[in-house]
């Protein structure tokens, strides 16, 4: 194992966390047990298998290189690697918890907890079911460490091995560096021109895109460092009869679920839901099969106003649709949502020292983030007990009270919903309202 710059989205993911805004993914994931020892056994798998893994190796190390005479700033100075942890322990990420009768409310608890930043950034915490025919693993990976497809790799890399096609050879790559190869310095100079270009359409499309705010105050809290989760499995079956039915994508159907559920949920609570729009940021993946830095997050993302405020399900499912389709004649690089792209334009000494200002401007950017996280369609197993559901849980944003990821796994769609606990003490009913509107939409088709 090699040691790597990260990437630039990957520094900014790193400069940005805080005590009370950890930016790690989460991901529950339940298990049917097939005997009362079958959590701990599930414990001593996660910690041998892991050993063998590279990259749940890897810790991320400060890059303070010495400075030249005169006085220059070398290109990684600032910024950080991805290497191997000389000292790596497997025992200290895996932890087996006391049995539970309740898997979010100890999830929403460890998602709290920052990961220790001087070993590799990730966890996992078994945890036993009461009722000794289930338990749950919830795995935490620090952002910087791996983006969603990449969290899935390492988690799939310590499950039960599955009978998998043989991956096609990939060309050698040159070793990364913590220099930029001087061949490529002239088209880099190219692209970099064209990049600024885009850079300031970008910015722009941030500015208008922070006029006219119609959110409300119910998506919006103060940094209290509390967190709750809750998760919502949908039947697939259910959302394709609707898609079929009016038309666009599942993702737009998801999406269009989430406007109905934050409708019904600011209608109980008594906040109201007339003339709520709230910005909602589409993540977007940018990353090739064959890139050159498969650890590196590349995302770009669509920004949509949630039309919270129609009545009417089939309404709802319209203007999501007619938001996405605009969103992608435009193409991931072009837009507010393709703010993250800006960290591209950024030095390494830049993303440390305004780390924790552009942390702190999220909320004027986007209310609500709602992810799709890709899981793999065959069966996944662990001490041969099977995975019946995985909740995927993305990172809360600073000032926001609420985000939202989505997973499809074996004809199920899990809504894996991450609160700060004390913005959203009712985090159960906004997890009720999810599936109280996919009957809706299914009623409406059916009309």
């Amino acid at each position: 194992m090699t040691s790597d710059l990260l990437a630039p989205l990957d520094l900014a993911f790193w400069n940005i966390e805080s005590a009370q805004h950890p930016m790690h993914l989460g991901a529950l994931g339940v298990f049917t047990a097939h005997s009362p020892t079958a959590g701990a056994h599930a414990a001593d798998l996660l910690a041998a298998r892991a050993a063998g893994v590279p990259g749940l190796r890897m810790r991320i190390r400060d890059v303070w290189q010495p400075l030249a005479f005169p006085l220059t700033f070398p290109p990684a100075f600032g910024g950080a690697t991805r290497e191997p942890a000389p000292d790596f322990e497997p025992l200290d990420h895996v932890t087996l918890h006391a049995p539970t009768d309740d898997f979010h409310a100890e999830a929403g608890r460890l998602m709290e907890r920052p990961l220790e930043r001087d070993r590799p950034p990730w966890e996992a915490h078994v945890l036993p079911g009461e009722d000794g025919v289930s338990f749950a693993v919830l795995f935490k990976f620090h952002h910087a460490l791996a983006d969603g497809l990449r969290a899935l790799m390492l988690a799939a890399a310590i499950m039960d091995p599955m009978d998998l096609p043989e991956p096609r050879p990939r060309p050698a790559e040159p070793p990364r560096g913590l220099f930029p190869d001087v061949r490529k310095l002239p088209g880099l100079v190219r692209g970099t021109l064209s990049d600024v270009g885009r850079a300031l359409d970008i910015g722009a499309s941030v500015a208008r895109a922070t006029l006219g705010v119609q959110s409300s105050p119910a998506l919006t809290s103060e940094p209290t460092g509390t967190r709750r989760t809750a998760g919502v499995v949908v039947d697939l079956d259910d959302v394709h009869r609707v898609r079929k039915t009016v038309g666009g994508t599942v993702n737009d159907v998801l999406i269009a679920v989430v406007a109905g559920a934050l409708r019904r949920w600011l209608d109980e609570r008594g906040d109201g839901s007339e003339g709520v729009a709230p910005r909602a940021l589409i993540p977007v993946s940018k990353r090739r099969p064959r890139t050159a830095h498969p650890q590196g997050n590349r995302l770009s993302g669509y920004l949509i106003r949630l039309p919270v405020d129609d009545p009417d399900p089939l309404g709802r499912l319209r203007a999501v649709r007619t938001a996405m389709d605009r969103n992608k004649d435009a193409g991931p690089n072009r837009g507010a949502g393709a703010v993250a792209l800006l960290a591209d334009h950024v030095p390494p000494l830049g993303h440390r020292i305004g780390g924790p200002v552009v942390g702190q401007a999220a909320r004027l950017l986007f209310d609500i983030l709602v992810t799709s996280v890709p899981l793999p369609s065959l069966g996944l197993k662990l001490g041969g007990c099977p995975l019946t559901e995985v909740f995927p849980f993305a990172p809360l944003a600073r000032g926001q009270a609420l985000a939202v990821a989505v997973s499809t796994y074996r004809g199920q769609v899990h809504y894996g919903l991450l609160a700060d606990a004390e913005a959203v003490p009712d985090l159960d009913v906004l997890a009720r309202a999810l599936t109280e509107e996919v009957a809706a939409l299914n009623a409406a088709c059916a009309s």
